[in-house]
């Protein structure tokens, strides 16, 4: 997800210092504003939140350890896992919501299925980035209908 010569497309360095610092900062705060804004695109006009999905997401958020959760930034947003993808073979569903706050969806989703020897790519309009929880009616009869062919 970083930006760098080779995803050029990416978040800057900065965006997640970002995160990280407010993470640090007041993680249980922290849990609580993710989910009931980008997350789960609660911050859209006209969405409905659900706050037992955003209390749920926090206590999930708290079971975990603090320095996993502040390493796990690192993790995946500064990891290339371009060689990776390039060696599955196997046929692959690549799913992401088109309204993605969180993992923009050209250097995602668009890449992934490229790099992918056999994907399938299912994009859903104006879905958040917790799509599997916020339209898992749509979400899962798609994962149903791969798994089936």
């Amino acid at each position: 997800m970083l930006k760098t010569p080779a995803n050029p497309g990416g978040l800057r360095i900065e965006v997640l210092d970002g995160l990280r610092k407010e993470l640090a900062a007041n993680r249980a705060q922290f849990y609580l504003d993710f989910a009931s804004g980008p997350f789960y695109g609660y911050n859209r006009p006209g969405a409905k939140a659900s706050q037992g999905v955003i209390e749920n997401w926090w206590r999930q958020g708290m079971m975990g350890g603090a320095k996993a959760h502040y390493d796990g930034i690192k993790a995946f947003s500064e990891t290339d896992f371009t060689a990776d993808l390039k060696s599955i073979n196997v046929p692959t569903l690549v799913m992401h919501g088109e309204d993605d706050q969180i993992v923009p969806i050209a250097d995602s989703a668009l890449l992934s299925a490229k790099l992918l020897k056999n994907s399938t790519l299912k994009i859903y309009e104006k879905f958040p980035h917790g799509m599997c929880t916020t339209h898992a009616d749509v979400v899962n009869p798609s994962l149903l209908a791969f798994i089936r062919s």
